[in-house]
Parts: C-alpha cells; sequence; structure tokens
C-alpha cells in the first residue's frame, strides 16, 4: 500500500493569539495534486514526541485561492502535539503530513445567491475561515454572516485576517463578535455560546428562513447548543453542518479499555478484508482487540487515522461486506452511516467476514 504521510517543510510559524499560531507548508511541485483542498478541509501531522509517534489533525484556514496551504493551531491543555508546534517547531523543519481530508463544506456555486452563516467557537474558526473565504471569493452574489464566540477580544484567533475581509467585503460579509469575559455596548455581543444566546441571533439579526447552509465549529457543547438553536428556528437539519474537533465530556472519560470492551454479538474471530490504494490484505481479528484499526496497525497495515477517538473520521472507510458495531460516533453523520461508511477505530466486527474499502471516500 502507498505512503500516507509526506514530508514537507515548515515555511513560516505566524503567532496570532498568546496561545495560537499559524503553521504555513512549503508545497513541492510534484506534491500540489496532492495537497489541493476543498475549504473546510484539515491536515493530520505526525511527529515523534517525547518517544511517542504522534497524530493529530488540524484545520485548513486558508482559502482555496489563497496560493498556500496552513493551518491553525492553538494550544491546548496537556495538549503534546499543540503545545510542541507553539513552542518547539520552527520555519525550515519537516514534518509529516496526510493528504487533505473532510467534509465539512459545501460545493461552491459560482452563480448562487445564498446566505451562509458560520458559528464559530475559540479555534473553531480555522475551519470556518476557510470557508468563508472561498464562499465570498468564488460566489460573488453569496453573503456570509459569522457569529464568532471567545473569552475576549484578546484571545481572538484570526481577527486581524476577518476585519481585513470585513473591509474588502463589506457589503456581503456581516461579522458579530460574542464575548464571555469581556464587557461589550451590546448585550447581545456578552454572555456564552449557548442556546439561548445563538437563538436571540437569529431572531434578532439571523433570520433563519434565509439561511442557505450554516457552519458550525466549536467546542462539543457549543456545537450542541448551536444546533438545537438553529432546529428550534426551523432550519432544516440538512442546512446544518457541523465539524467537531472535542468529545463530550460525559465521553472523555471513556478513552481506553471502557470504549474498547467486548460486548456480546462481537464476532469471537473474524476475516477483514482492507482494500485501499486498489490493493488487498486480509488479517485476521480477534474479540480481544481494542478495533478494527488496531488490529490492521498490529498486522503492519499503514491505515489512515489520527484522533482514534471516534470524531475526526479520518480512519472512514466504507463497509462492503459484513456488519460491525461502532462504539461511539461524532464524525459521520446519519446519511454516511446510511451509506455504509464506519469508523475504523470505533468498529468491531459482528460476523465472521468483513470488507472494507478506504477508497471509497
Amino acid at each position: 500500500m502507498s505512503v500516507i504521510f509526506h514530508p514537507l517543510r515548515v515555511r513560516a510559524i505566524q503567532p496570532d493569539t498568546q496561545e495560537a499560531v499559524v503553521v504555513s507548508f512549503d508545497v513541492p511541485e510534484e506534491l500540489k495534486p496532492v495537497f489541493g483542498f476543498t475549504q473546510g478541509q484539515y491536515l493530520t501531522l505526525r511527529k515523534e514526541i517525547e518517544g511517542q509517534d504522534l497524530r493529530r489533525s488540524y484545520s485548513i484556514c486558508a482559502g482555496v485561492d489563497d496560493g498556500e496551504l496552513r493551518v491553525g493551531v492553538r494550544k491546548v491543555r496537556g495538549g503534546v502535539f499543540s503545545n510542541w508546534i507553539n513552542e518547539h517547531l520552527k520555519p525550515g523543519d519537516t514534518i509529516n503530513v496526510m493528504a487533505p481530508q473532510g467534509r465539512f463544506f459545501v460545493p461552491i456555486e459560482p452563480e448562487a445567491q445564498r446566505h451562509h452563516v458560520g458559528i464559530a467557537g475559540g479555534s473553531g474558526i480555522t475551519p470556518i475561515l476557510s470557508i468563508m473565504k472561498t464562499v465570498l471569493a468564488r460566489e460573488p452574489a453569496s453573503r456570509f454572516t459569522l457569529i464568532y464566540g471567545n473569552r475576549s477580544l484578546k484571545s481572538t484567533m484570526f481577527k486581524e485576517e476577518i476585519e481585513d475581509l470585513k473591509d474588502k467585503y463589506m457589503t456581503r460579509l456581516v461579522l458579530h463578535h460574542v464575548f464571555s469575559d469581556e464587557h461589550t455596548d451590546a448585550p447581545i455581543n456578552m454572555g456564552v455560546m449557548n442556546r439561548d444566546k445563538i437563538g436571540e441571533f437569529l431572531r434578532l439579526l439571523v433570520p433563519a428562513d434565509r439561511i442557505a447552509h450554516t457552519y458550525i465549529c466549536g467546542p462539543f457543547q457549543m456545537n450542541d447548543e448551536a444546533e438545537a438553536a438553529l432546529l428550534a428556528a426551523g432550519v432544516p437539519e440538512e442546512r446544518i453542518h457541523i465539524e467537531r474537533f472535542g468529545i463530550a465530556q460525559q465521553a472523555a472519560g471513556q478513552v481506553g479499555a471502557v470504549v474498547h470492551e467486548a460486548k456480546p454479538g462481537d464476532a469471537e474471530q473474524a476475516r477483514v478484508v482492507i482494500i485501499r490504494d486498489g490493493l488487498t490484505r486480509e488479517i485476521t481479528f480477534t474479540k480481544d482487540q481494542p478495533s478494527i484499526l488496531d488490529s490492521a496497525s498490529a498486522a503492519g497495515l499503514e491505515v489512515p487515522f489520527s484522533c482514534t477517538s471516534g470524531v475526526c473520521g479520518t480512519c472512514r472507510a466504507k463497509l462492503v461486506e459484513g456488519q460491525v458495531r461502532m462504539e461511539r460516533n461524532f464524525a459521520l453523520d446519519k446519511n454516511e452511516v446510511a451509506a455504509g461508511f464506519i469508523l475504523t477505530c470505533q468498529a468491531h466486527p459482528t460476523t465472521e467476514r468483513v470488507v472494507l474499502s478506504f477508497d471509497e471516500r
């Protein structure tokens, strides 16, 4: 099976806030087709840190017409990878990067006259910035409204870039900042990005019946609250798009043995056929193994993955034959599940033969 990661040179590292940086990459000419991206997609980075082979996914913050590949990385408390990037990664360093992935976007329609709405919390602005820049550039008759929650103006990522966009697209871009720890003149711009706050915007400033598509990305609870507010306001479910980068508090304590505990109905042993890049490999899965992804890695197969928590969707594959059970799923929507897609990091065979394809994305 072909290589998943490609070594890319870090072109620049630009401080954005006291807690975040923007990392730009040099992409060699021969790899430009590999690293062409769609707005809203992410990159998976791989590095050995303190003796651990780690992978983390970070959203692309560039628009598709920017002519560069860059990601925004905010420090996470206890986050080994994000802290290493902020404190140790330097221009000229090389890091292994997977080709862009993700489905957090709606296809651009150049002739469309649509109202797009972004609801972002903290570093969740990163993919929404990519979407916003691309929509404004490639749908000249469409407009974009951004509702962006942060603790304070000081902690707001990309604030200068967003203001530049506002100056460029004055009649087509509307910005609403919301600060939880900072006073503002307008009460609507103060508070927590919960269901009531977002509902207030939908009642007063962003008519729900005029929304073509909404993009939500932020802390797990904010995502759920925003979705609930939009549904309550009458926005159809198919117009609501969510990108998750964290797991629910109640799920956080489940990582490890409890998450991957075998259950009645799981196959004692299964033959798992894995298709990737047109090649087929067969492995044996036993009930004591945590997941199909773990089984594949143990067999020496190089298959795509990142978070292993059921959040990012990097390990997504299509179930061609057989049945599996997923422990949890925060990455696939109901249409993807209905189409047969699974998260291999959360999958346990329930039949004695399973065929999976990573080629059907």
